[in-house]
């Protein structure tokens, strides 16, 4: 039997398109000659597609291009597609089988995760346990007992119901997952391992297709996978491109050919699923083009290079905004950069704005200090520095907005390491339309810097900026005041895997480092809420996973 595994890029929300892609995919496997053709989770309505559920218009009309779609099917092809069900007044996330142009039946998920960035629990009702069985089927004249799950089925470690073995148990001699399974560095290690685990113990070959682009914060990186019934990789489909992966298989023996999984490169992996988070965002939103605060620093650098990946250098406009601290090194590693890229420059030197701020201020200050009986003594100095980051951000968005016709959005450049930590300037160097290195910590943001120089075989970044001391350059001499070896992966331990003060302490970490990274991560969440969105590559981003109060005492 050949199947074909439709690894698409759905929009969520595009339900005439999404519906046309699958019409296109089901063709192009049908003169392949395949059997069966499987598309990914929620394929109709794109993934995730949150309180549009709640609107009945919605999901009407995703079902009912469905239908349609089967209805006048004239590919002699079956197939599993994924997309919204209701039935008195109850969603469901769905699969819809159908041979030919006849709906054969309709599977539900059972097992909704609530968890990081799912909230499955809010919308859908989920299948019960004496409804999971095969479907059978007849296929060019081959009996078929066809199981089908959708994503978290298959993770079932932490519930007690295992849909993948009450399938083959019930008779299943095929297992098709459809899922969306957002992307995070390594996580195509953690798949393979789920699989050959599922397909050796129950003697069943296991397909699972899996969703591929760029929602929002999300990245769905494809790289659809099978293995025969002995755990044996037959399939893997490309990483963060659309793919029709064909593969043949002997139902009878359970055996096909076997394939090697691809070579892995980590910094290559997050450096692309970077790539597609802004490329994605940008052509669903219907931006074209880019602009960069460009100050020669290792952030802003890594983003404009990414930007160009993303966008091609056509659409990337950069923006040198010296300020009186800013050091020739800086303005000159940022003009090399942009040379090095081919990018449009542009220079605003920000300093008149600054000091113009300062004299428009002064006598409204002096008044106010006078009602409350406080002096200029008392002021704090940081803002004279925060003036600068937000008459950067003013000129960014001012660009953004006038060049109407360019349809520019602002990419803002902050690190997760200091957006975790709080040092950035609300309304400043934290001004975006989204973020491209949001989920990169410190550490990382080199390590991707020097790949973008090993990628290139040649030095598009400079190794100046590689090798000089952070600096935020708001006042003279001034330096980043973290040692990131230390406080980069300190954060990670934190967010990532929500490590507590001793435990911090007792793997190494000095006391004093860890009691003030706790404080400024506690103290920086209402920065964060006002923060853009920023593209997910780890297993614990900020953003849509990332759920802590503003107001917090805790701290623990």
């Amino acid at each position: 039997m050949k199947i074909a595994m439709s690894q698409i890029n759905s929009t969520v929300g595009d339900l005439e398109g999404n519906i046309e892609k699958i019409k296109m995919f089901i063709n192009d496997a049908d003169k392949q000659k395949a059997d069966l053709v499987v598309f990914p989770e929620l394929a109709v309505t794109g993934y995730p597609p949150q309180d549009l559920l709640l609107e009945k218009a919605f999901v009407e009309k995703n079902k009912e291009l469905l239908l349609k779609l089967i209805e006048i099917n004239q590919a002699n092809i079956a197939g599993v597609i994924g997309f919204v069900d209701y039935r008195k007044k109850r969603l469901h996330n769905a699969a819809a089988i159908f041979h030919q142009n006849k709906l054969l039946d309709v599977v539900y998920k059972t097992l909704l995760p609530t968890y990081d960035v799912f909230d499955e629990d809010r919308y859908f009702e989920p299948q019960k346990e004496e409804s999971i069985k095969p479907i059978n089927m007849n296929i060019n004249g081959e009996e078929l007992s066809l199981g089908v799950e959708i994503c978290e089925d298959l993770w079932d470690q932490d519930y007690e119901l295992k849909v993948t073995d009450l399938l083959a148990d019930r008779g299943a001699n095929l297992i098709v997952n459809i899922s969306a399974s957002p992307f995070y560095f390594g996580k195509r290690f953690e798949r393979e391992k789920l699989l050959k685990e599922k397909s050796t113990k129950n003697k069943v070959p296991i397909f699972y297709v899996n969703l591929v682009g760029g929602q929002d914060e999300l990245v769905f990186d494809g790289q659809s996978l099978a293995v025969d019934s002995s755990g044996n990789l037959i399939a893997v489909g490309k990483q963060f491109e659309e793919d029709l992966i064909i593969t043949q298989i002997d139902l009878k023996s359970d055996t096909a050919e076997k394939v090697d999984p691809p070579a892995y490169h980590r910094e290559k992996e997050m450096f692309d699923a970077l790539v597609l988070g802004i490329r994605d965002y940008f052509r669903k939103t219907g931006f074209e083009k880019a602009v960069i605060g460009m100050s020669g620093g290792i952030d802003s650098t890594l983003t404009t290079c990414i930007a160009v990946e993303a966008l091609g250098r056509e659409n990337v406009i950069g923006v040198s905004m010296p300020s009186k601290f800013s050091s020739n090194h800086s303005k000159e590693d940022a003009q090399k950069l942009a040379e090095n890229l081919g990018i449009c420059y542009v220079r605003i030197p920000i300093q008149e704005i600054v000091d113009t701020y300062h004299k428009t201020l002064e006598n409204p200050l002096e008044e106010i200090r006078n009602r409350f009986g406080v002096t200029r003594e008392s002021d704090d100095p940081v803002a004279d520095e925060n003036i600068q980051p937000r008459a950067r951000g003013n000129c960014l968005m001012d660009i953004s907005n006038r060049l109407k016709d360019l349809r520019i959005l602002v990419l803002n450049t902050g690190n997760k390491t200091e957006l975790a930590l709080g040092y950035c300037t609300l309304y400043g160097d934290m001004t975006g339309g989204i973020g491209a290195i949001g989920d990169v910590s410190k550490l990382e943001v080199y390590k991707l810097a020097r790949y973008v120089n090993e990628k290139a075989g040649r030095e598009i970044i400079p190794e100046s900026v590689l090798e000089k001391k952070p600096s935020a350059e708001l006042k003279e001499d001034q330096f980043d005041p973290f040692d990131f070896d230390i406080v980069s992966p300190l954060v990670d331990e934190i967010i990532e895997y929500r490590r507590s003060k001793p435990e911090l302490v007792e793997m190494g970490y000095p006391k004093e480092v860890v009691e003030d990274t706790y404080r400024r991560i506690r103290r920086a969440e209402y920065k964060r809420w006002q923060a853009p969105p920023c593209i997910k590559i780890t297993p614990k981003a900020f953003g849509i996973g990332w759920k802590m109060p503003i107001v917090n005492r805790y701290r623990g």
